[in-house]
């Protein structure tokens, strides 16, 4: 059988229900116009997907409904509305072709179906249907007193079914189902199933409103009863107990502030009076009188103005470290004069283990001033600086206000641990959330997230410490006054051993003064062998170990005295663990000694060159980063530009390989002070001019060259002295940096300051 065909979107019709839909899709539209040209008789059927514009035939329920066109109304933009009544189910077959609509061939159900029931089984069905229907009824209030008669007075169970699937509130889905149950015995099954399903879920949604209601009613009753015991009080004259409240405005009146903080605290008192005790935003204004009231707005710490005092202070507790105790020194001298003063924002920049941080704590207490550390290593978080908004749950104020409300004054030292360690992700950049407080110019008026009252920072004085100063952002380093602590001598080293880490270490271990002694010679053979840093951390643990061994010796064997001396150093510490390389003893063709810093101190280089038959080219090995690679370049482009002074052939280039080597190829290496140690090394190999073994060299190299400036001058100079080097070229650019290094590590030591590859030569190339 053909017929006109109409697919419904999240719609389903059934047998006897009269429904109306619009229809907007012109194939649509032209099977209704098609339909009321004949019997008026049309094919509706489901579609699966509601979005579907075009739908094929998988895309359609298998079965549909022969409906009746009762009426069909146009209105605007093209839609047609359609009143329909559904008649039988019908099964669609397939599309035929046709041009302006969808023509179904269809077969037609025989709606007689009823899988042989005897009249016992339809009526016990019907008595089924009628009483599950009025549980339904019974969980749904909203349920008509007149659809419960009728499902009652009604005899016939199909006409029954069909009235209960048309009517009741079910998913077009599960309407296709009942759609799809042809049988009596089906319809029944899907019916029952959907009846239950909704009674259960109609129950659970009642349950879940009672249980609100009495929570609702409950919080209502508490607050009348609130209220009434108030006004109780209030008559019988028992409101006398101290309210939060009450306590919070006495605090008020004993803190020191600006009458503007002290009128923003009161407000913020005012509003907690009229908040409920039990709801959550009590708890919120709490906590934030509480941090208003607990900040320093006004109270100081008075400073000790006595220099020679400070001095004689930092001086106990370190060895070294000129340039910062003198700073130090300068600002106190500087507050005496002028009262008040700004307080410096200083940044010690240094390896590590070079006392950045312990000597932090000793200006605070050399100034007498509250000490506070903030450490900002992996701190990502601009709301750790900042603080966060109020809104947010569990909100508290940044670090920085943290840091004044446990010192308790306005004017604390405060120390920003490891600055260079923090970095930046979507919650915003750490750095930049710094900035306001390490600007002399700003942080009078620091404004925190969660405090949003103006805190002024202008009197704390900052220390900020750092390993590199290449991972602090540079407008942030722009704020702060730099003082480089610099790597320790290994003269330096042992004074601080001995008047400072070995006394702390016997401490630590129980050992009383005198119980444990430790030569001279004896810790130099710690410091060489046992330890390679820039500062003196690793210097303290062996400390640790030894006074922990002999510990036990004098707790074990009854000594009265544990020494240790040169010889004996290895039965606490084992075999040494690092030896320096020594200069050759002999000068080589093509092998060069460089100098390089490295994060715990300087070290020597040895770059090797060789030369072999090939087509020109230079190979670079060592694991080299770019800088190096470039600086060898550049050094080889020099030596082709004067080969004919050195009496180069000019087929040499093409006709050989130069192989450039700095051993321990498992250490990455990279950085622009190699430039002239690779050309001198180059040069040597190429005119089989021996170097003096003796002479080590740092600078970077140019084109034309010349010899360039470069950092790190300590640590290199001290490199070259433990290697036993006696003459060490360094750039003449850096002749100032030379000049602030201690007699100490220059003695023995010949310094030739170079400005030309040509003057490194005369000095480096045997004669």
């Amino acid at each position: 059988m053909k017929m006109p065909a109409v697919a419904l979107r999240g719609m389903v019709i059934l047998p006897g229900m009269i429904a109306h839909f619009d229809v907007s899709r012109e194939k649509s539209i032209k099977a209704v116009e098609a339909c009321m040209m004949e019997e008026q008789k049309i094919f509706l059927v489901t579609q699966r997907d509601v979005e579907q514009e075009e739908p094929a035939l998988e895309d359609l329920y298998k079965i549909g409904i022969i409906a009746e066109v009762k009426q069909v109304i146009k209105l605007q933009n093209h839609i047609v509305r359609i009143l329909v009544e559904g008649k039988e189910r019908a099964e669609i077959n397939t599309f035929l072709d046709h041009p302006e609509y969808l023509l179904a061939e269809i077969v037609r159900f025989d709606e007689t179906v009823d899988d042989g029931l005897t009249e016992e089984v339809k009526t016990a069905m019907l008595r089924g249907v009628q009483e599950t229907f009025e549980r339904y009824g019974a969980v749904n209030p909203r349920m008509g007193k007149e659809m419960l008669r009728q499902v009652k007075e009604t005899a016939d169970l199909e006409k029954l079914m069909d009235m209960l699937a048309n009517n009741l509130p079910f998913r077009y889905e599960e309407k296709q189902k009942m759609l799809e149950a042809v049988s009596l015995t089906e319809r029944y099954e899907v019916l029952m199933a959907l009846l239950l399903k909704e009674i259960e879920i109609t129950a659970i949604k009642n349950e879940f409103q009672v249980k609100v209601k009495q929570r609702v009613d409950k919080n209502q009753k508490e607050y009348l009863l609130r209220e009434q015991m108030k006004v109780i009080r209030e008559e019988l004259g028992e409101d006398n107990t101290e309210s939060d409240a009450d306590s919070y405005l006495e605090d008020l009146k004993k803190l020191e502030a600006d009458k503007e903080i002290k009128e923003k605290i009161k407000k913020e008192i005012s509003r907690f009076k009229n908040i409920s005790a039990s709801s959550s935003e009590s708890a919120v204004s709490r906590g934030y009188i509480e941090t208003l009231l607990e900040l320093p707005w006004d109270k100081a710490s008075r400073d000790n103005r006595d220099i020679k005092n400070a001095e004689k202070i930092l001086n106990e507790d370190h060895y070294g470290l000129e340039k910062v105790k003198e700073r130090m020194l300068e600002f106190l001298a500087v507050r005496n004069l002028t009262k008040k003063g700004q307080s410096p924002i200083i940044c010690l920049v240094g390896p590590p283990g070079t006392g950045k941080t312990s000597i932090a704590r000793s200006v605070a207490r050399a100034l007498d001033k509250k000490y506070v550390r903030i450490s900002l290593g992996g701190v990502r978080d601009e709301a750790e600086i900042r603080g966060h908004r109020k809104t947010y749950v569990g909100a508290m104020p940044g670090r920085i206000v943290n840091g004044l409300r446990s010192a308790g004054v306005k004017n604390p030292l405060m120390l920003l641990d490891e600055i260079d360690k923090m970095s930046s992700d979507y919650r915003g950049d750490t750095a930049s959330a710094l900035l306001e407080v390490l600007d002399s110019e700003q942080n009078s008026k620091f404004r925190d997230h969660y405090v949003e009252v103006p805190v002024d920072l202008s009197e704390v004085f900052f220390i900020a410490t750092a390993n590199s100063l290449q991972d602090i952002p540079r407008p942030l380093l722009d704020r702060m006054e730099v003082i480089e602590v610099t790597s320790y001598t290994e003269n330096e080293k042992a004074h601080i051993a001995k008047e400072h880490l070995l006394a702390k270490q016997m401490e630590k271990n129980g050992l009383k003064s005198g119980q444990l002694s430790v030569s001279d010679k004896a810790l130099a053979k710690i410091i060489r062998g046992y330890t390679r840093e820039a500062g003196v951390r690793n210097l303290e643990r062996k400390l640790g170990e030894i006074a922990r061994k002999a510990a036990r010796d004098i707790y074990e064997n009854d000594k009265k005295k544990v020494k240790v001396t040169e010889q004996n150093v290895e039965k606490y510490l084992g075999k040494e663990k690092y030896s320096f390389d020594l200069k050759n003893d002999t000068d080589e063709i093509g092998i060069v000694r460089g100098l390089a810093w490295t994060s715990v101190g300087g070290d020597t280089l040895e770059i090797e060159v060789n030369i072999m038959p090939g087509k020109g080219e230079i190979q670079l090995t060592g694991q080299l980063g770019d800088v190096m690679k470039e600086s060898a370049q550049a050094g080889l482009s020099y030596i082709r530009s004067v080969s004919n002074e050195y009496q180069i052939s000019k087929k040499f280039f093409q006709e050989n390989d130069i192989h450039i080597h700095i051993p321990e190829g498992a250490v990455p290496k990279d950085g622009p002070s190699a430039g002239i140690t690779m050309a001198t090394a180059m040069l040597s190999a190429i005119t089989g001019t021996p170097v003096r073994a003796d002479v080590a060299m740092t600078g970077e190299i140019t084109l034309r060259g010349r010899v360039l400036p470069i950092g790190g001058l300590k640590e290199k100079t001290l490199a070259a002295k433990n290697a036993g080097i006696k003459t060490v070229c360094v750039p003449k650019k850096n002749e100032k940096d030379i000049d602030e290094i201690s007699e100490e590590i220059k003695k023995g030591l010949e310094i030739v300051f170079v400005e030309n590859l040509s003057q490194v030569l005369e000095v480096a190339f045997a004669k």
